[in-house]
């Protein structure tokens, strides 16, 4: 079992930035993906950022050049710098694992029923 906990969500204005944590418990899995999704009001969850046990990167394009995901492996925290940020960046940010190398299967991993753990969210509001 893996524990997510997510922090550092806020409100901010457009053009922004917000510096995401999550913090998880501690795991000895060999190959895994963390990511960060994101999910407004009637809409569906959406993968916005991937990082696997390679170091391998993937973001969703509409926050490439604008969000980075990075990870402290000694800390077990992992992380999601956003800056720019629009209003279309609000809702709810959920820190999720994979136990295994989504990132190596095409194209997939922003599918959410690819993801073990999730953690509870973190609200990102961005006023215009």
């Amino acid at each position: 079992q893996v524990q997510l906990v997510e922090s550092g969500g806020g409100s901010v204005q457009a053009g922004g930035s917000l510096r995401l944590s999550c913090a998880a418990s501690t795991y000895t899995y060999r190959r895994y993906t963390m990511g960060w999704f994101r999910q407004a009001p009637g809409k569906e969850r959406e993968g916005v950022a991937a990082i696997d046990s390679d170091g391998n990167l993937d973001y969703a394009d509409s926050v490439k050049g604008r969000f980075t995901i990075s990870r402290d492996n000694a800390k077990n925290l992992l992380y999601l710098q956003m800056n720019s940020l629009k209003p279309e960046d609000a809702a709810m940010y959920y820190c999720a694992v994979a136990l295994a190398p989504l990132l190596n299967w095409g194209g997939s991993w922003p599918d959410p029923q690819l993801w073990h753990y999730w953690g509870q969210g973190t609200q990102v509001t961005v006023s215009s």
